[in-house]
């Protein structure tokens, strides 16, 4: 196509994605099952042209700032609460899906290299950060649950991703060393953690001098692309280099932004991501097509295809299952013999936990940058679409039909939120109060020596008592001055809170937010009588 018809394209793309997210809000559906399904009907619509989908592009344009956001919302403290958890998920669980599924392929095609098989597992191993954002958006889980889900969908597309680049490796060369393959793979991930550390220390240094918000938007903009490739090109995991940049930028971003950059700089990203999600799932659906286009008729490849992709989805669906369930065995039996574990076994995190692995933008993006002389390519292929539909349109369709069937799963009650709510604001009030009280304290003293423009205006007449025009816009300034020092007082008391973990993430967002809207009237009103 000629770039003007990729425009028309695209911007056909854009209105069908409109259509899309209405229909999936009027319908009651989760957009990313929406968008798929419009994507697969566009991809037979005659006339819609082929789409290629370029996987560098995914890897480049598009996964460094959704990984950036997801880090960025992320909840540190949960994050490192439930680290053992999310680690199993994310490295565990990952490789032994990479196993069971080349294992279980290498049965049913034994003329396939077992590299080949290996790598179709890594390719459909790890849980997409996408799907898992856009379907914890919509529903209510506990703390655990979302946090774990969430943790694991950040880091495991680094594992995924070093298993199946070894085993690409293998497959084009031959030849495969277990124990220097696990070296290289401590030192890709290990290296984009300290990419991603200094760029995020740089970061916080530069964001803060930028003042504006168009500056500051734009500088997080370039951070999730450059902290990628930076990462990548010196041959570290540039999946975990954006992740550790954006999870330091948003335990920080408190301290950096002032009001009126961070809601507009969240403002921006939550449009950016809603975009570039969308596209994604279309993109996903068209490129159906791409994993039929070698044979003669979709018949003949779904009956050449079906029972291997069938198998596949089945096996990555239930390896997910069996490491949790194992995973559970071993906890129990540490248990007994005398452990202290922070969080015991749950069966109802366990169902919704192994039921929430939905595929999605990396494990397309993987399957198409395989060579066209690659054994066994449109199975990979096909296998990898399948995995993306079944994972994405029925278990995220049913999940939260499925949380809704287990009663004991619920999220912390909305009048526990409110009652700890109520409680952080009462403290809220009272720091601001007693920092009134003192300012005001201190503006009396200042009166009684005679320094305050009002000491000295005595007289007969008590018209002459009141100010003139150019010391009331004095005192005004002053006013929301103060107003200004006890929002920061008040900022810094939650947040005290909140990294001591007594205040949770949703309270401490809306109160920061309610702060955040005094800081920026108190600033108009200052800038209008400064004006």
């Amino acid at each position: 196509m000629s770039i003007e018809r990729e425009y028309e394209f695209l911007i056909g793309l854009l209105m069908a994605v409109i259509v899309l997210a209405l229909a999936a809000r009027k319908l009651r559906l989760p957009p990313a099952t929406a968008l798929i399904s419009g994507g697969v009907a566009l991809a037979f619509i005659p006339g819609i042209p082929a789409i290629a989908v370029d996987p560098n592009l995914i890897m480049v344009a598009f996964l460094p700032p959704l990984l950036l956001s997801s880090a960025y919302q992320t909840v540190w403290l949960d994050f490192k609460q439930y680290f053992a958890s999310i680690t199993s998920l994310a490295i565990g669980a990952v490789a032994f899906t990479t196993l069971t599924v080349g294992c279980v392929v290498h049965w049913l095609r034994p003329d396939l290299p077992w590299s080949a098989t290996f790598a179709l597992g890594a390719i459909v191993s790890p849980p997409d950060a996408v799907a898992a954002k856009a379907l914890l958006e919509r529903v209510r889980l506990p703390n655990k649950v979302t946090a774990v889900l969430t943790g694991e969908s950040l880091v495991n597309d680094a594992s995924g991703l070093v298993l199946f680049h070894f085993a690409l490796a293998a497959t084009m060369s031959g030849s495969f060393n277990a124990p220097t393959a696990f070296g290289e793979f401590l030192l890709v991930s290990l290296g984009g953690i300290a990419v991603g550390m200094v760029l995020g220390w740089l970061a916080l240094r530069l964001l803060q001098q930028f003042g504006t918000s168009e500056l500051v938007v734009t500088g997080t903009l370039l951070l999730a692309a450059i902290s990628y490739m930076i990462s990548d090109g010196l041959g570290f995991s540039g999946v975990l280099a954006t992740v550790t940049t954006g999870l330091m930028l948003g335990w920080q971003q408190h301290e950096i932004f002032s009001a009126v950059v961070r809601i507009r700089t969240q403002a921006f990203w939550r449009i950016l991501v809603f975009l570039l999600q969308s596209l994604l799932f279309i993109l996903i659906g068209l490129s159906l097509r791409e994993a039929l286009h070698r044979f003669e008729s979709v018949g003949e490849g779904v009956r050449v295809l079906a029972v291997p992709v069938i198998c596949v989805v089945v096996t990555v669906i239930v390896a997910r299952f069996t490491w949790m369930i194992g995973s559970d065995l071993l906890w129990a039996a540490l248990l007994r013999l005398g452990f202290k574990l922070k969080h015991r076994p749950s069966i109802p995190v366990t169902i919704i936990v192994s039921w929430a692995g939905m595929r999605g933008v990396v494990t397309l993006a993987a399957a198409l940058s395989l060579p066209m002389t690659f054994p066994g390519r449109d199975l990979i292929l096909a296998s990898a679409f399948g995995v993306i539909l079944v994972t994405v349109l029925i278990q995220g369709s049913t999940l939260p039909l499925l949380i809704r069937l287990i009663p004991s799963l619920k999220p912390q009650s909305a009048s526990r939120i409110a009652m700890e709510e109520e409680k952080v604001r009462l403290r809220v009030a009272r720091v601001q109060a007693q920092f009134f009280a003192s300012h005001l304290a201190s503006t009396e003293k200042i009166a009684d020596n005679g320094s305050n423009p009002l000491a000295g205006a005595k007289s007969d007449d008590p018209g002459e008592m009141w100010p003139d025009a150019e010391e009331k816009r004095t005192l005004t300034i002053e006013h929301f001055h103060a107003v200004l020092a006890a929002v920061r007082a008040a900022r810094a008391e939650v947040l005290s809170m909140y990294r001591a973990g007594q205040v949770s993430d949703k309270v401490m967002k809306d109160i920061e937010e309610d702060l955040d809207l005094q800081e920026i009237a108190a600033e108009k009103r200052v800038s209008d009588d400064l004006a």
